[in-house]
């Protein structure tokens, strides 16, 4: 039997690695609200728990692995964004330089995403373990493939011979969208220095897909026609419609947890920025040549054993994002760009300075709480809020990355079967949020980027 469970492992494990290409959110920024089915019950919380919280939890806290069982877990989330835009009406209509959309309200297509995980954990001696554990948790995805949207514009500015023209798509060069996934393999190493305190250390390797239509009618702002040689088609060709690249990296993570009495404890856990390989096939889209660095992000948590039946866990995340120029450089770089009439080549799209999605740091407050109401079922609540990290100033960009979550209920159950596994149920909703601000290249038209998400999640431990 333990032979059979290997190998369903192992199968499971390769399944995932196919279907992480498929993985697409944007729930905290770019990141899920949390990783493994009974931390997103509690709304991602755990960062201080000594609860068996399963293998995935590794992914979470590095030192928690002490307190898991020698076990297997599995799990697959299948996540729900829906993402819409609304475009006002304009005074220049394309007319005096301006780059319009064409007005109405508009909904991106794929609105289905399986985002799997996997773990085992190994119990060794001296209260040591070492953990295994491969994961999807970032990624964005946005199809605008309406056949209604478009964007009128002069295609060779108003000093040339061509008219002001409507052309299909959101930036004027048919269907427009991204398609970006992450996933991480980390082999962790956990041990305990007394009942008080624990640690865990481990390497992460990640990798990032990549995959951008639509974009060629931005290729005057590239940093490209300074540096490179343009394709037959007179577009910089590295900028859009290259079909999906991969990128990997590798970073750090570590955690530590300190049991302050028998009902509380706290945790700490820092996962390092990644140094990811370039995008070399959308280095004229990327800031720094297609670099598309993984933020670092710092958790910190409290958990309050308030009764043998009652936990209540609080923690605080915090993601780094204006550390990676691609996401956190603003839109408003671009000025400076020559095309715009600046003097710095390097603001130009691709350059070290190139505009970006002008993405903020973000920080969640997460509270969750887990009750035990028999011995075979243990119940799950959470909500979690952290400000969007989206600036009004650059909904036009953010179009094809509409990351504004803020809020997160969620609900969990455990279903303990000790002789048959146990099975893990989440489900999350996140309630519609919006940012509105203005068209860059028409100050006479708004933009205003909704969603709303739904995931539900189950994991299997044995």
């Amino acid at each position: 039997m333990k032979h059979k469970k290997t190998k369903l492992a192992a199968a499971v494990l390769a399944a995932s690695m196919c279907m992480f290409s498929a993985a697409a959110v944007a729930t905290n920024g770019y990141f899920t609200h949390g990783v493994g089915a009974q931390s997103k019950g509690m709304a991602g919380t755990g960062i201080g728990s000594n609860a068996n919280m399963g293998p995935i939890i590794v992914a979470s806290n590095p030192a928690l692995a002490v307190f898991a069982g020698d076990d297997w877990e599995v799990g697959l989330s299948i996540f729900s964004p829906r993402r819409t835009y609304v475009a006002s009406s304009s005074l220049a209509n394309g007319q005096g330089g301006a780059f319009t959309l064409g007005e109405g309200e508009y909904d991106s297509g794929s609105e289905w995403f399986p985002i799997p995980y996997v773990a085992k954990n190994w119990r060794l001696a001296n209260d040591r373990a070492l953990t295994f554990v491969f994961y999807g948790r970032g990624g964005m995805n946005t199809d605008w493939d309406d056949p209604n949207i478009t964007a009128t514009f002069d295609p060779d500015t108003p000093l040339g011979p061509a008219p002001v023209t409507t052309f299909p798509g959101v930036y004027g060069a048919g269907k427009a969208g991204v398609d970006f996934a992450q996933a991480f393999l980390t082999l962790n190493y956990a041990g305990k220095v007394s009942d008080k305190f624990a640690w865990g250390i481990g390497p992460v390797f990640a990798i990032q897909s990549f995959e951008a239509l639509g974009l060629g009618a931005v290729a005057p702002f590239s940093f490209a026609p300074f540096t490179k040689t343009f394709n037959t088609g007179g577009f910089p060709s590295a900028l859009s419609d290259n079909g999906h690249e991969i990128a990997t990296g590798f970073g750090l993570s570590a955690g530590l947890w300190w049991g302050l009495s028998d009902a509380v404890s706290l945790g700490l856990a820092y996962q390092s920025k990644f140094s990811m390989s370039e995008f070399d096939d959308y280095a004229d889209l990327f800031a720094e040549d297609g670099g598309f660095d993984i933020p670092s992000s710092l958790k910190f948590g409290l958990s309050f054993k308030t009764s043998d039946a009652l936990r209540i866990n609080f923690d605080i995340e915090h993601t780094r994002f204006g550390e990676v120029d691609s996401v956190g450089n603003p839109m408003a770089n671009l000025v400076a760009c020559p095309w715009l009439g600046g003097s710095d080549v390097e603001s130009c799209l691709g350059g070290a300075n190139g505009g970006g999605f002008g993405w903020e740091d973000m920080t969640t407050y997460k509270l969750g709480a887990e009750w035990q109401a028999s011995q075979d079922y243990i119940w799950r609540f959470g909500y979690s809020y952290g400000e969007q990290p989206i600036q009004g100033a650059d909904v036009l960009f953010n179009i094809l990355a509409p990351g504004v979550m803020e809020q997160h209920f969620t609900v969990g159950l455990t279903m303990v079967r000790p002789d048959a596994g146990d099975w893990t149920f989440s489900f999350m909703f996140a309630p519609e949020n919006s940012v509105t601000g203005p068209n860059m290249f028409d100050p006479t038209q708004t933009v205003e980027l909704k969603m709303n998400q739904l995931e539900f999640e189950f994991g299997f431990r044995w």
